[in-house]
């Protein structure tokens, strides 16, 4: 059980049990026409964040813009999202999904969903409870070690320099 600073074996236990988890839940993805983790994220991110630039995407999905490149021309062409300029700034874009996007979303999502609402039933409902608990302090968790991992941005800097 955890304390007020984590064990290493509480460490140890806690990453066995997200990275089973999420072993078993790649498993149920659909084994054909399935999106790519990188295309997931995007529609994921887009869906649940609203438009935003490509780089704003890739910051908060860890990666480099360059990086997503090929992953926002595939979804363009599959129709999945769609480009427009930045009302405020012209030469930015901005990227949203659509509506065949939100379906291929739902698609990819659904037979994990479906799996996990199954396992979820054997547990007792302060389990599910505790879950239910845990699954937002885990994004917490994934959003500090994204922001750690890439550094203040050069945005973040140049904030930090004036400040000083």
């Amino acid at each position: 059980m955890l304390t007020v600073s984590p064990t290493p074996e509480d460490v140890v236990a806690l990453r066995r049990g997200v990275l089973r988890l999420g072993r078993r839940l790649r498993a149920q993805r659909p084994s054909t026409g399935g999106l790519s983790a990188n295309a997931l994220s995007v529609l994921a991110y887009l869906a649940m964040e609203g438009p935003n630039s490509p780089g704003a995407i890739a910051h908060a999905e860890a990666q480099q813009p360059q990086s997503l490149t090929r992953t926002f021309a595939e979804l363009e062409q599959r129709g999945w999202i769609a480009r427009s300029k930045n009302p405020a700034d012209q030469r930015q874009q901005t990227l949203s999904i659509t509506m065949a996007g939100l379906i291929a979303l739902q698609a990819d999502v659904q037979s994990r969903d479906s799996w996990l609402t199954q396992a979820l039933q054997g547990l007792t409902p302060a389990e599910r409870q505790l879950l239910a608990i845990a699954g937002p302090l885990m994004e917490r968790v994934a959003q500090h070690a994204s922001t750690a991992a890439l550094g203040a941005s050069p945005l973040d800097q140049a904030e930090q320099s004036a400040a000083d």
